[in-house]
C-alpha cells in the first residue's frame, strides 16, 4: 500500500472543525482505576505492518504511539490487555475482496516484535480471528464476560476504517446490548490509522482509498454512536 497522497477532496469541513477540537489526555483521567482497564489493540501484526500484500508503511508509524500506550498502561497498573489479529485459513472468501493476507502459521500473522518481546507480553489475550469481526469463532466476547468488573477499554491498532471501527463498535454496541452502565470505550487518534491507495487513470473504479479521508470519517463516526475519540492519551 501506498503512502503517496490521493487527490481526493479533504474531509468534509465539519468533521475538519470536530477534529480540531479533540484533546489531548491523560491516562489517569480518563481510566481513573487501572484494575477496571484494558486496553484492546487489533492488527498490530507484520502483514499489515512489516510484510506482504497489505503490509503499509503509513499503518507501520503506529508501532511507537502503540507500543509507548501499552507500556504507560502496564506501568500504571493496567492488567488486562486483548489483541485480536489475522490469523487467516488459505481459502478465506475474504480473499474475494483483498489479496491474500495473515494465513495462519506464517510470519505475516505474527504479531510485531516491537510487542512480543515486552517483558509483560506473556499477559496479553491473543484471539485469532479470520475476518474483519472481532467476535465471530474467537472467544472474545466469553473473554470480556470473565472480567465483567471492566468499566473503561482503549482501543488502538489497524485499520480505523476496518478492524478497528469493527472492534470498537462491538465492544461500544455489546455493552449497550448488555444494558452495561457507565461503560466507556476510548479510541486515540494517534493510535489508530489505515493505508492509503491513490487513484489512478488505470485503476478500476471503487479501488481508491484515500487514507486520511477515511481515517478522519470513522473516527467521526465512531464518535456519534458513543466511542470517545481522543487526541491521544498520555
Amino acid at each position: 500500500m501506498s503512502m503517496k497522497p490521493t487527490n481526493e477532496p479533504e474531509s468534509p469541513g465539519f468533521i475538519r472543525r470536530w477534529l480540531d477540537t479533540l484533546p489531548d489526555v491523560q491516562l489517569a483521567d480518563i481510566a481513573p482505576d487501572p484494575e477496571r482497564t484494558a486496553v484492546c489493540s487489533t492488527d498490530m501484526i507484520n502483514a499489515f505492518l512489516r510484510e506482504g500484500a497489505l503490509s503499509s508503511p503509513r499503518v507501520n508509524q503506529l508501532t511507537g504511539p502503540v507500543v509507548d500506550l501499552i507500556q504507560r498502561a502496564w506501568n500504571y497498573g493496567v492488567r488486562y490487555f486483548a489483541f485480536t489479529q489475522d490469523t487467516h485459513t488459505e481459502d478465506n472468501p475474504e480473499f474475494q475482496a483483498y489479496p491474500p493476507h495473515a494465513i495462519a502459521n506464517t510470519s505475516e500473522s505474527d504479531m510485531i516484535t516491537e510487542l512480543a518481546r515486552l517483558p509483560f507480553a506473556d499477559a496479553f489475550a491473543v484471539f485469532e480471528k479470520n475476518s474483519l469481526n472481532p467476535s465471530i469463532g474467537t472467544g472474545f466476547d466469553a473473554w470480556w464476560d470473565k472480567y465483567r468488573d471492566l468499566t473503561t477499554v482503549i482501543v488502538t491498532g489497524n485499520c480505523t476504517d476496518l478492524c478497528v471501527y469493527q472492534l470498537a463498535m462491538h465492544l461500544r454496541m455489546r455493552a449497550n446490548a448488555l444494558g452495561i452502565q457507565g461503560f466507556s470505550v476510548i479510541v486515540p487518534a494517534n493510535a489508530v490509522q489505515t493505508f492509503d491507495i491513490p487513484e489512478t487513470d488505470d485503476a478500476p473504479p471503487g479501488t481508491a482509498h484515500p487514507g486520511d479521508f477515511f481515517d478522519d470519517v470513522f473516527l467521526y463516526h465512531m464518535a456519534s454512536n458513543g466511542i470517545r475519540v481522543v487526541r491521544s492519551i498520555s
